[in-house]
């Protein structure tokens, strides 16, 4: 009986304990005490899909599937040709090489019938997220932000750091 006593009062200090806890992680004095983020992520922007051929890619999206799309825009400075294809809550990017640096013809010399090459999302502070990610120690595969498709800065994050994808950031 008396170990039946003292497990019943442990179980009511437990049960104490938790409620404490519990009410302390939701107070509004606990919750500002934690540093917050200088930079946030925002909605996904695109999906960008590596294509070999870009004109059947097209195609596919607008006369098969019925989606508004783009024309194509030569972007150099990436070795790319991009098109958009509208979607109701994002976009899809369809790349295809431009030059023979561009890092689409390496992709596609592995992927020969194209593939998912990257996902874009938004941030409200893209110096501040650099700088962060650094710290963490996430690859950028630039010094600086590069002027994007959509005329905004954007950076890549090393796939390895994130899964096996590569990651666009983009000011929003």
């Amino acid at each position: 009986q008396n170990r039946l006593v003292r497990a019943v009062w442990l179980l009511t200090r437990l049960q104490t304990s938790t409620l404490m806890i519990r009410n302390l992680a939701s107070s509004h004095s606990f919750s500002q005490n934690i540093p917050s983020s200088l930079w946030k992520l925002g909605r996904l922007n695109h999906v960008a899909i590596a294509v070999p051929d870009l004109e059947k890619a097209q195609s596919l999206y607008k006369d098969v599937l019925g989606a508004q799309v783009s024309e194509t825009v030569a972007l150099p400075e990436h070795g790319v040709y991009t098109v958009f294809v509208e979607l109701g809550n994002t976009k899809l990017e369809l790349l295809h090489p431009l030059g023979e640096k561009s890092p689409i013809t390496s992709f596609l010399q592995k992927n020969k019938t194209g593939g998912m090459h990257h996902i874009c999302i938004e941030v409200d502070d893209i110096k501040a997220a650099m700088a962060e990610l650094k710290k963490k120690k996430i690859r950028i595969l630039s010094e600086e932000p590069k002027i994007g498709a959509h005329g905004k800065p954007v950076i890549f994050l090393h796939p390895k750091d994130c899964h096996g994808v590569l990651v666009e950031l983009e000011q929003a």
